[in-house]
């Protein structure tokens, strides 16, 4: 899974991000089954332990370290993720077309995008899908700063999300490019967020066109559920209109919509 490089909207948003602080409501953590995992985003043979800073909190229970993939939905199950907003002009388009067909998704949001803009964070959890803490400002070379500087980046964006959302925890962690470590999937795993990695990347950030899009995820879907998108950082028209596409032609291909596992 290539990182996907050239973010510079990201840059944009790292000075407000830095120390801030938020109030951290407590939700309850919704259990499944645990599920495979890729051992090279995983870093296997890993042991490193985030700080006490990161440490579990009353009625949040810690959960698996491993990045999950799996569908809570089964063998037949596929898991739509959207990446790196919300957005004012592309998150309500999406939540749309996931409405218009019944699905439910996991999205996967940038702190100071959460920030900005908590009304569509709190319209994304009263349509019934989940939140996944995506770090405060994409770092997509996360992996290569230190453990302070990762653990900023996630549990800043946590507090940021959760505020955002009226008091909704993200039940994820996806690190910006898979750019994950040990440290920062056992920091995760410790908030009771479960490391997410991905299947099918649609390549819609790179906007190859909304046939490309489709004919990627179709081509792409027997590797595995979960499935990668974005609803911010540029024009995402490309990814709703392949989106209004994929998600019927996956029900008549016999799959069902759920949530990444959580153990």
């Amino acid at each position: 899974m290539a990182r996907h490089g050239g973010r510079g909207w990201y840059g944009r948003v790292i000075a407000a991000a830095v120390g801030v602080t938020a109030v951290a409501a407590a939700t309850s953590v919704w259990t499944a089954q645990a599920g495979p995992v890729d051992g090279r985003q995983a870093g296997a043979g890993a042991s490193a332990r985030p700080s006490a800073s990161g440490a579990a909190e009353p009625g949040r229970a810690p959960v698996p370290v491993e990045i999950v993939h799996a569908s809570d939905r089964g063998a037949r199950g596929v898991n739509i993720t959207i990446d790196d907003g919300p957005d004012p002009e592309w998150t309500p388009q999406v939540l749309q077309v996931l409405r218009d067909n019944g699905v439910k998704a996991t999205f996967c949001m940038v702190g100071t995008q959460a920030q900005a803009h908590p009304d569509l964070v709190m319209a994304v959890v009263a349509a019934g899908h989940r939140l996944c803490d995506h770090t405060v400002s994409h770092d997509t070379t996360m992996d290569t700063k230190s453990d302070s500087y990762q653990s900023q980046q996630i549990l800043d964006a946590e507090r940021m999300i959760t505020k955002a959302s009226g008091g909704v925890r993200p039940l994820y962690y996806r690190a910006p490019g898979g750019a994950f470590t040990p440290y920062s999937r056992h920091l995760a795993a410790s908030r009771g967020m479960r490391p997410l990695g991905w299947n099918v990347d649609s390549k819609d950030f790179e906007r190859p066109g909304t046939d490309a899009i489709i004919s990627t995820v179709e081509n792409e879907v027997p590797n595995g559920p979960t499935l990668l998108f974005h609803d911010a950082g540029g024009d995402r028209s490309q990814t709703v209109a392949a989106l209004r596409e994929i998600l019927p032609w996956l029900k008549q291909q016999g799959y069902s919509f759920g949530f990444p596992v959580l153990r």
